[in-house]
């Protein structure tokens, strides 16, 4: 059973005057089959990308003066699944879910992807409930703070980049990517893409957004050829 979300609310220094829109925020797929108490968390999920995505980028351009490209580098690596499920486990977001016992006893609270979601859609529901500065705030005090940490463990580079500086070095060809497949509404697409290097293709990833996608089918390839 999830703690309090009082005790959330406090690690994050935010108060909810609308409890339900927190409780959706925490609130996995799974549980819906189960419940109909809430709402699960993935339209919320959804907006907190597009604000995190908008409070780093401003966050890095006032930070340095350095190039797109890199800060575009700097930005993937602080808004990247793996960071998020790291921010997730620190403020201890995953005893705070709500999941099918099914979902549960598969160890979905300690599941990156979730985790990963479950920030997003945190982030969402502070900026309905108090404004894009409160979330700003957050994302600056448990996401962007991380910077020099990720830089110094090499997280800017990320799969993308990686695999074509592999692709160049190893055969000369740069990669290309196809989207394969879009399904679903508009909110909550899916995408399906495909990393080729010229005709061959190496593999797949999912995502929410294309680029998301890329960066999964990305990070298949590298693991196929052995690369990383």
């Amino acid at each position: 059973m999830p703690q309090s979300h009082v005790l959330l609310e406090k690690t994050i220094g935010v108060r909810f005057k609308d409890k339900e829109l927190l409780l959706q925020s925490l609130t996995h797929r799974s549980a819906v089959r189960e419940s109909n108490r809430h709402g699960h968390n993935e339209r919320l999920e959804f907006l907190g990308d597009a604000v995190l995505e908008m409070a780093t980028t401003e966050y890095l351009y006032h930070l340095s003066g350095r190039a797109e490209g890199e800060l575009t580098n700097w930005r993937s690596a602080l808004v990247q699944g793996d960071h998020l499920a790291e921010v997730a486990k620190s403020i201890k977001l995953g005893e705070y879910l709500f999941m099918s016992r099914g979902e549960e006893a598969s160890d979905g609270r300690n599941k990156p992807s979730t985790l990963a979601n479950a920030v997003e859609a945190l982030i969402g529901a502070v900026y309905l409930a108090c404004g894009y500065e409160a979330a700003r705030t957050f994302c600056e005090k448990f996401i962007l703070q991380d910077l020099q940490k990720l830089l110094a463990q090499g997280k800017h580079k990320d799969e993308k980049s990686l695999f074509q500086e592999m692709a160049q070095e190893k055969s000369g060809i740069t990669p290309h990517y196809e989207v394969l497949e879009e399904i679903g509404p508009d909110h909550e697409k899916l995408f399906t893409s495909a990393v080729y290097i010229e005709k061959e293709k190496i593999a797949e990833g999912q995502g929410n957004s294309k680029q998301k996608a890329e960066q999964a089918a990305a990070k298949a390839a590298l693991k196929v050829k052995g690369w990383k």
